[in-house]
Formats: C-alpha cells, sequence, structure tokens
C-alpha cells in the first residue's frame, strides 16, 4: 500500500506494519523486544485484575487513578496493589460502548484536589456524554462535591460512539471529544447539535470566550471543531502545544487529526472509510476544500484507535517526539515517527500479546504506560538490556 500526501503534504495513509520479537518479564511479561538500534523493550506488569479499565491519570505522589467502564474509580500505588472502588462515583450508563470514561486532574491538583471525568449518563430518551468534576478525597477513598458541568444536547439510543477524551489545554481550558453517537451522524457538521463535535469548556463548565463560534446564530457556544464520528484518543503536541486526536472510522478510514479552532473535519460526507455493509466507500468524497485532511490515516483496515501519548521520555531515546496510539481491533501499540506535522513510519509493538489497549499515557517516570482492557492490566514499557 502506498502512502497518500494531501495537501499540504498534511495526509499519509499507512504504509507497512513492522513486526517485532516480544519481551516480558515478571512483575513484568516475557522476552525483550526490539525496538530499533541496539535496544530493546521490557514489557513491565505494574498492576492486575482491573475489570475494563479505560483510563488512567497519575497522582504526584506515584499512585494512579484508574476508572472501569462499569462505573468504578480505583487507586493503584506504585507496587501493583489495586484499592476497593472509590465512593461517590455518579451513576453511569454502563452499556454498550457507554460507562465511565475518561478522567484527568485539574491544573491545580495539589491544591485543591479536582478532577474531571466524563461518562455516559442516562436519560429519558436514551443517554448521552457527559462531564463532572469532583474532589478526589484521598484519606477518605471517596469523590466529594461532585457537580456535572457539561452534557451533550443530543441523547438518542444506543450504545454507541460516546467519545470521550479529556485534555486541558496550556491556558487551562478542557477539551472534550464527543461522538456522533451513530444514529444521528449527520448530524456530525450541523453546529447546533454537540453531536461528532470537540468542546472546549472552562473548569466551571463556562463557555470561553475566543470559542471560534461564541455569538453565531444557530450555534452552540462551547464547539471547537466539527465533522467528527467517535474521539477516543487526544493530546496536546509537546512542543507546539496543539491538541492531537485520533477518531474511529467505519470499515477502513480511521484517522490521525490536528485540531484547530472552527475547522471542518468531514464526517460523515469526507472520508477513507467503507459502508460495513455494502463495503462501498463511505459518504461523498475522500477530500474536499473546505475540510481538514487528516495527518494519517488507515485503509483498508480499521485498527480502532484508543488512547493517544507523545513519548517525551529519555528512556527510550529512538522513540521522543514519536505519537503512540493504541488499537483495539487489531490488538497493538502503534508507533507513529513524525517529522514535523508528517507520519514518516509506522511501528507495531506488543502484537504478540493480542490485547485490546485502550489507554496509552506518558508517565511522570519518563516511561510510557497502556491499559490493556482484555487483560484487565496496566503495563509499563522499559528499555530491556542485551
Amino acid at each position: 500500500m502506498t502512502a497518500s500526501l494531501g495537501r499540504a503534504v498534511r495526509r499519509t495513509a499507512v504504509i507497512v506494519s513492522i513486526h517485532f520479537l516480544l519481551l516480558i518479564t515478571p512483575g513484568a511479561l516475557a522476552a525483550p523486544e526490539a525496538v530499533g538500534g541496539n535496544t530493546e523493550l521490557r514489557v513491565h506488569i505494574v498492576a492486575e485484575g482491573l475489570q475494563s479499565p479505560w483510563a488512567l491519570a497519575f497522582l504526584p505522589d506515584a499512585r494512579m487513578l484508574v476508572t472501569e467502564r462499569a462505573g468504578r474509580m480505583r487507586i493503584v500505588d506504585a507496587d501493583g496493589r489495586v484499592s476497593a472502588p472509590l465512593q461517590g462515583v455518579p451513576r453511569v450508563h454502563a452499556q454498550g460502548q457507554g460507562g465511565l470514561l475518561d478522567v484527568v486532574l485539574g491544573p491545580e491538583f495539589e491544591r485543591d484536589r479536582t478532577i474531571f471525568f466524563s461518562y455516559a449518563e442516562a436519560t429519558p430518551n436514551g443517554a448521552r456524554t457527559a462531564v463532572a468534576r469532583a474532589e478526589l478525597d484521598l484519606s477518605g477513598m471517596r469523590l466529594r462535591s461532585v457537580r456535572r458541568i457539561f452534557a451533550q444536547n443530543d441523547d438518542p439510543g444506543g450504545g454507541h460512539h460516546f467519545g470521550s477524551r479529556l485534555v486541558l489545554g496550556a491556558d487551562g481550558m478542557l477539551f472534550v471529544t464527543l461522538g456522533d453517537r451513530n444514529q444521528m451522524r449527520e448530524r456530525s457538521r450541523r453546529l447546533d447539535s454537540h453531536l461528532g463535535k470537540i468542546v472546549r469548556i472552562s473548569p466551571d463548565g463556562s463557555v470561553p470566550e475566543d470559542n471560534p463560534f461564541v455569538g453565531r446564530r444557530g450555534a452552540l457556544d462551547e464547539i471547537w471543531t466539527y465533522g467528527h464520528r467517535n474521539v477516543q484518543g487526544a493530546a496536546l503536541h509537546p512542543d507546539s502545544g496543539e491538541l492531537w486526536i485520533h477518531e474511529h472510522g467505519p470499515r477502513g478510514g480511521d484517522e490521525v487529526n490536528i485540531i484547530r479552532a472552527g475547522a471542518d473535519y468531514g464526517w460523515p460526507d469526507v472520508t477513507h472509510g467503507r459502508s460495513y455493509v455494502t463495503r462501498l466507500p463511505f459518504g461523498e468524497a475522500t477530500e474536499r476544500e473546505g475540510v481538514e485532511a487528516p495527518v494519517h490515516y488507515w485503509v483498508p483496515t480499521s485498527i480502532a484507535p484508543s488512547g493517544m501519548a507523545f513519548y517525551t521520555g529519555d528512556a527510550i531515546p529512538e522513540w521522543r517526539g514519536d505519537l503512540f496510539v493504541g488499537a483495539l481491533a487489531s490488538r497493538k501499540l502503534v508507533r507513529l515517527e513524525l517529522d514535523g506535522e508528517r507520519v514518516v513510519a509506522e511501528h507495531a509493538l506488543l502484537e504478540d500479546m493480542g490485547s485490546r489497549i485502550r489507554d496509552v499515557r506518558m508517565g511522570p517516570d519518563g516511561h510510557l504506560y497502556v491499559l490493556d482492557e482484555s487483560r484487565g492490566r496496566i503495563l509499563r514499557l522499559e528499555p530491556g538490556e542485551r
């Protein structure tokens, strides 16, 4: 398959998946995996016994806060002990792809213990993605002062495409990625709907005055970008500070995008995906003037991306600046080598494990961490020894 380079050389189709050996250690998994040069990869099992883990956030004391889709939050110690569920978590709509989703610490967590989390919320009509803030009481092992600060204005039935990743910008504003809920995908490009959008809100849920659609008639003030399908990975670029995301395509057409205020990302009219039923091209075109082209996309088969992190550590120098993406359907960790905004190579890691990788995070210790949804584990990737 050849690369497809589009507008401003910013589109790259998947070219090749490179397979490696796999090493894991006790307290770890099996045998070092080559990652380039003379470096081998050791996959260390940090914790086990989680049930459908969805996201993790690192606490200042090296512990981790982990969400489980069924509606539980747990604290995981650095030595791998998993706590009982925290009290005070609101009821979530844990059906289909819905449930308790992402979690991030507030910008002044060490002072006020504020966290933000997203979840699927049941309504009389169906369900919607919502965001709440709360105080994390570590001594009492509970959430306090829980307050919902955002909810989608559409609440269709069904259990698909809730999103949802949370990212705090450098200015302290909160980006929230929202799925199209599948049944109403045509609303993804309508500015009077939250479906298929990325929104930007203040930590108290109010709307920042510099959002691109503030004051536009017929548009919702929270909207930052539109035309998305189901975004389950988002991270700030460590140098530019721009928000990068990936989103699910239908049958093929998963995308990596750079998010720019007010931009249209095309779904469902402009996509590289195909219909699940007919396998014919989905939508009207693969590119169009006025629609942001993806930096990278996967065809003909979807990897089903989830979780995203830029590697900023020093443990494996070859990885510095690369983008890592978890894959649910293809059950691997994808490493994308970057040259500026261009993907120049793709590598597949952890394929021999056969696990759905739900989340990817850079740890404060400079190592990359992944959530193995299939086996309920937190894994740390370290350089091995030869």
